[in-house]
């Protein structure tokens, strides 16, 4: 390089250099006016050594966006200020969160200089990040999922920072490679979006979702995003006539109060396209109106049933879509009142009622109100410390393998509420299907393992009766009852789950013991102790899980200790026999069936990670990939690889519980693989249309069929065909030709197999 050249290469670097300091100063001076009104004294010299310290340690760091990694933690710190109104020492916190993880500044170096409470609420998230984004086989995400439950239940900033950063890691996600994009958005729509909902970060959840459909379902993302846009001048001009008659009457009655409609987000309309089966145009709500009062806090709940009246006196209300969640608030402390109306040119719009508080709320959660916020919290905000208290019960007391316990858990997450109440009338929230026995583990769990019965409004019903919101429950109890494996088929929260499962296995424990004694008596017999090598010989022997279901198996009669004999003594040690298996015979005909469906060599063939290793593979049933699809390999433990579409049903559960299994994928070319995949078409009953259809697939596209199935009631036919395409590109082909022909409605691929 020449000496001028040099010089013109420093030039622009040291002008990088400086652009670079500008734009982290900005972003701090930024985050300091946000925080301006809550800054105290001694706060501000916090808060800059908080940011000199993550300065210092990040200085030699980027983001694979190549931007200064600084901006990051610094872009959370005003999510956790702005998005979620925490104070300084969330800030302090959000500022610190990866310093401990990424350099060699320790947990002690941040106790010394912040205290214990923020140390120790960076060792909180030092933890999740830890367990979360560590690529550790060992570390399965449903331990993870404890782990971060765990956190929040000792201290909700953990986890609000903690989704501050996963929101920020969701809006920079393009950076990333594909792979990384589908396990990040698989955790966050399994463990984060769910959370940011219990804790009534709606705004925060909403995008969550939006953002993960964005990388996962890239096209129907794009695809909902242009319709809202190209419809933004038609629904302004609806809802503008739809508020004209309703914001005068507000204003006669002397309340203030702002009034807008707002679009629904893209994943909850394609969350409505996939459950009823329409298309973008036939989704009716597409936005929701929202009326926010300026009320005092006495005359809230009055005044959201004024306005409820004047609402219903120029538009007639859908008796089955009240929502009343000001007189009794959801868990998670949101409060508003819904009702879905018909408006002008007969379309059903949805209204909700709150007030200034209640929509900061549920705007920026219950959490950010609770008891790091200044003056006394509100009665329903005690609703939080409830939930709290359950969920460090549920974890305390829960026994249950990780898996079960993440899948029980969840169910407490998303799930709608019911609300019911004690003999003496006090109001218990459970999840929408809890039933009596829920009930009484939901009082305690004692209480619950005595369960014989209940009266539900006076009247005696079993423990799997299924109760509703309103209901009275008094519990039935007997100091003879014990817990049984049946219960498990219709007890529905995680707390019932997790101590059913614990009982169960006390039992399972006691009965063991007996058959340990019985062990240790014919081992001592042959002159061998019952020590954990004789244990392990037994455990693969008698093909159990862990010595525990040996001594359980022994004790009920499943193992007959006369089949010892047949082990060999060595010294101190058991040496089990080894087992003959006889060879099966396969007839000829089994043989060829065996032969024809084995792909051929050079054939079913895909392309892994950067390299261009050819491998045999399964394509999953639950959803049949065909080449064009975005893919991911999935090894699993009796069959091999199998290759999953990214958008399977499957996927997020796969991804988030197994990510270390998953294997980055694409498809070989090869045009000579025909790949079953399946259309369901609706449409008008008319003469001729089912050969229209068989024509164009079979004549006109030259495609094989395997199957054809129609239904027809009231004029209308619904059908699934099952054919072999190459590819995605011939699917789509398919499709629209379908779509094209007279009479058609909806043309759309089968999610998951139907055979």
């Amino acid at each position: 390089m020449s000496v001028r050249l040099a010089e013109k290469f420093m030039q622009e670097y040291n002008l990088n250099e400086e652009e670079e300091k500008k734009s982290i100063l900005r972003a701090y001076r930024s985050l300091l006016r946000s925080l301006k009104q809550r800054i105290k004294k001694g706060d501000k010299a916090l808060i800059r050594r908080a940011f000199e310290i993550s300065v210092d340690a990040h200085k030699d760091m980027r983001r694979k966006s190549g931007e200064p990694y600084i901006l990051h933690p610094l872009a959370v710190a005003r999510i956790v200020v702005e998005e979620i109104s925490l104070g300084v020492t969330s800030v302090i916190c959000a500022l610190l969160h990866d310093v401990v993880e990424d350099t060699e500044y320790t947990l002690e170096d941040m106790q010394e200089e912040f205290g214990n409470t923020i140390a120790k609420i960076i060792d909180g998230l030092t933890k999740i990040a830890i367990v979360v984004d560590g690529n550790s086989e060992t570390s399965m995400q449903a331990e993870n999922f404890r782990k971060i439950l765990m956190a929040l239940a000792e201290d909700p900033r953990v986890i609000l920072i903690k989704l501050a950063d996963r929101l920020h890691n969701m809006r920079t996600l393009s950076s990333m490679a594909r792979d990384k994009q589908l396990k990040i958005c698989s955790e966050t729509t399994y463990i984060y979006a769910p959370l940011a909902h219990r804790l009534g970060l709606y705004e925060i959840k909403s995008e969550l979702e939006d953002l993960a459909l964005k990388y996962t379902h890239t096209e129907t993302y794009i695809s909902i995003a242009n319709g809202l846009k190209e419809t933004k001048r038609e629904r302004t001009k609806y809802i503008n006539e739809f508020i004209k008659p309703i914001k005068e009457e507000l204003v006669k009655a002397g309340f203030k109060f702002d009034i807008y409609g707002r679009p629904k987000s893209i994943n909850s309309i394609w969350n409505k396209i996939k459950t009823k089966h329409v298309i973008f145009e036939e989704v009716y709500d597409l936005f929701a109106i929202r009326i926010i009062l300026d009320s005092e806090y006495e005359k809230e709940k009055e005044d959201c049933w004024k306005v409820y009246s004047i609402i219903t006196n120029f538009y007639r209300p859908s008796p089955d879509r009240l929502r009343d969640w000001v007189s009794v608030p959801k868990g998670n402390g949101y409060e508003a009142l819904h009702t879905t109306v018909m408006g002008p040119g007969g379309r059903w719009v949805e209204v909700q009622i709150k007030t200034e508080r209640m929509n900061a709320i549920a705007e920026k959660g219950l959490a950010a109100h609770w008891k790091y916020k200044e003056g006394t919290p509100r009665p329903q905000e005690n609703k939080l410390d409830s939930w709290l208290l359950h969920l460090r019960d549920v974890l305390n007391n829960s026994d249950t393998d990780s898996l079960d316990f993440m899948q029980d858990f969840k169910l407490d997450l998303f799930t709608e509420e019911i609300y019911v109440y004690t003999p003496k009338g006090d109001m218990r929230v459970l999840p929408k299907g809890a039933t009596a026995l829920d009930f009484a583990f939901d009082i305690h769990s004692e209480l619950g393992a005595r369960c014989i019965g209940a009266k539900v409004n006076y009247k005696l019903v079993p423990l799997s009766h299924p109760l509703k919101s309103g209901d009275q429950v008094e519990v039935i109890s007997s100091s003879k009852q014990k817990p049984g494996d049946d219960w498990l088929n219709f007890v529905v929260t995680a707390k019932a789950k997790s101590r059913i499962k614990y009982y169960l296995k006390e039992q399972k424990r006691k009965i063991a013991e007996d058959g340990k004694e019985l062990l240790e008596s014919k081992l001592g017999n042959m002159g061998v102790p019952l020590n954990a090598h004789n244990a392990n010989e037994l455990v693969l022997y008698f093909k159990k899980a862990s010595p525990l279901d040996v001594y359980y198996a022994v004790a009920v009669g499943n193992i007959d200790i006369k089949e010892l004999k047949d082990f060999t003594v060595m010294g101190d040690k058991l040496i089990a026999p080894v087992k003959l298996v006889e060879p099966k015979l396969i007839d000829n005909h089994q043989e060829e069936n065996t032969a024809k469906h084995k792909p051929a060599k050079g054939t079913e063939l895909i392309i892994f990670g950067e390299s261009s290793d050819k491998i045999l593979y399964k394509l999953a049933n639950c959803c049949q990939p065909i080449p064009g699809d975005d893919v991911f390999g999935f090894i699993t433990a009796g069959e091999g690889l199998k290759i999953h579409r990214s958008d399977c049903p499957n996927a997020a559960r796969l991804l988030s519980h197994y990510g270390h299994r998953v294997v980055k994928t694409k498809w070989a070319k090869n045009k000579e693989i025909s790949f079953l995949t399946g259309v369901r078409i609706t449409g008008l009953d008319d003469v001729g249309v089912i050969k229209k259809i068989t024509n164009i697939i079979s004549d006109s596209l030259n495609m094989n069929m395997r199957s054809i199935s129609i239904d027809s009631q009231d004029g209308v036919f619904e059908g699934t065909i099952m054919v072999y395409v190459h590819d995605k590109e011939e699917f789509d082909h398919l499709c629209t030709q379908l779509a094209f022909l007279e009479g058609i409605i909806t043309v759309e691929r089968i999610e998951t197999s139907e055979q």
